[in-house]
């Protein structure tokens, strides 16, 4: 590959790119404070030198904020937030080497590449199901991004990148440390999730598996560091469980988890928030939300629906809108309009009903509101006064026949099945 690069990452044309992607994508600041709407009259000041410094191989990055996001099922994700600053130069050297590297990259990894996406991965993988890979390793690689080796990326990155600048900075991010509770810790190993150029780094890395798993005649479909392997028998299953595993632990010096990889069949697994089941009737394997992500949807459901947030009603419904549109975008194509009608909405309207009957809060309230809905003047008083919970109340013929399904659609509520049905127009 050329040795003139690092021209081409700092051309006029790609920064600009680079900045409006940033600026675009927003996000929390680093250790420096600085937000991305400060990144134009930064670069307008300082532009001019943070690019002689580089070429003189003198920039540093500045280090990584370490932030800890909860994980659904307990435990927690470690996140980095590069400075705004080294989020733009960053993403000014993946725009460049990103597709010189995706050239090489397998059809079969789905994750973090242009015009590809997790469907895709789904759908390659129910076609080797039903071709009769019915055998599936699930490997699962231990904190990938914190045991990533820096040599032995690198020695992987110089053998298509000629461009010893180019090189030399990138290994500078990749050691630029950490910050967490204001300490600084080295970075001796890892690509910080949250990075700009932490998903290319991974794909660089993890295409050696793939064609690793190519030159053995294996059947897989990957989706970052999400990878099945799919064949015919059990016995084949474990016997490349055994061998891959020494491949990933010796060859690319990363960890397997072996409590969470496993061999099994279908529908013992979950892949990219999917489950697979038979369909009897169509005699085929199928795609489905996984429990695990239906639950996970619920609790943002809850979360949203909580007495507790002091919010309104215009911005709870605002806010529901958008999760249950993204939601559903992802998995549009393997939901039933049963699924949309009797799983999701039900439980939402029912949260939804115990929020306005505690906005409404005060008896007279109460009354007035349940009278303006056409209740009658007793039964309106009675229930007003009524010292049921709000889960009884929410559930009670009262605020079904009163907060109807309609109004609350007319209110703004959008329901998975409305997203259905638009869907299937």
């Amino acid at each position: 590959m050329e040795k003139n690069l690092l021209n081409i990452i700092l051309s006029d044309d790609n920064l600009n790119e680079a900045y409006k992607r940033v600026h675009k994508n927003k996000g929390a600041s680093g250790v420096d404070k600085m937000m991305t709407s400060d990144l134009k009259q930064h670069l307008k000041e300082h532009g001019q030198e943070i690019k002689e410094q580089i070429r003189q191989r003198k920039y540093k990055p500045q280090p990584v904020l370490r932030v800890e996001i909860p994980k659904p099922g307990g435990g927690v994700r470690l996140l980095g937030i590069p400075t705004v600053t080294d989020r733009f130069i960053q993403q000014a050297i993946s725009q460049v080497i990103g597709p010189i590297f995706d050239e090489q990259f397998s059809d079969y990894s789905y994750g973090f590449r242009p015009k590809r996406y997790a469907e895709m991965a789904i759908v390659r993988a129910l076609e080797l199901m039903n071709d009769g890979y019915k055998w599936i390793v699930d490997i699962d690689l231990e904190k990938f991004f914190d045991t990533v080796h820096h040599d032995k990326l690198m020695r992987i990155v110089s053998k298509t990148i000629k461009d010893g600048d180019v090189i030399s900075l990138i290994r500078k991010y990749l050691v630029s440390g950490i910050v967490i509770d204001e300490q600084y810790h080295e970075s001796i190993i890892g690509t910080p999730q949250g990075g700009n150029l932490s998903p290319l780094l991974s794909n660089i890395m993890l295409n050696e598996l793939d064609k690793e798993l190519e030159i053995r005649g294996l059947n897989f479909v990957r989706y970052a560091d999400d990878c099945l392997i799919l064949v015919g028998s059990e016995k084949a299953a474990k016997r490349v469980m055994e061998r891959i595993t020494k491949f990933i632990e010796e060859e690319l010096g990363l960890k397997v988890n072996a409590t969470k990889s496993k061999v099994s069949e279908p529908k013992d697994i979950k892949f990219l928030g999917f489950a697979f089941y038979w369909n009897k009737y169509q005699y085929q394997f199928k795609a489905k939300p996984h429990a695990k992500s239906v639950e996970k949807l619920k609790e943002k459901i809850k979360q949203m629906t909580s007495r507790s947030w002091g919010t309104s009603l215009d911005n709870r419904l605002r806010s529901l809108k958008y999760v249950m549109r993204g939601w559903f975008n992802y998995f549009k194509k393997y939901l039933t309009k049963t699924f949309c009608k009797r799983e999701i909405d039900p439980h939402t309207r029912y949260r939804l009903r115990m929020v306005i009957w505690k906005q409404w809060k005060k008896v007279s309230k109460r009354f007035s509101a349940l009278q303006a809905l056409g209740v009658n003047r007793a039964k309106a008083w009675e229930w007003a006064n009524t010292r049921k919970k709000y889960a009884r109340v929410a559930m009670s013929y009262i605020m079904t026949t009163t907060v109807t399904n309609e109004r609350l659609a007319k209110r703004g509520f959008l329901s998975m099945e409305t997203l259905y049905n638009n869907y299937h127009i």
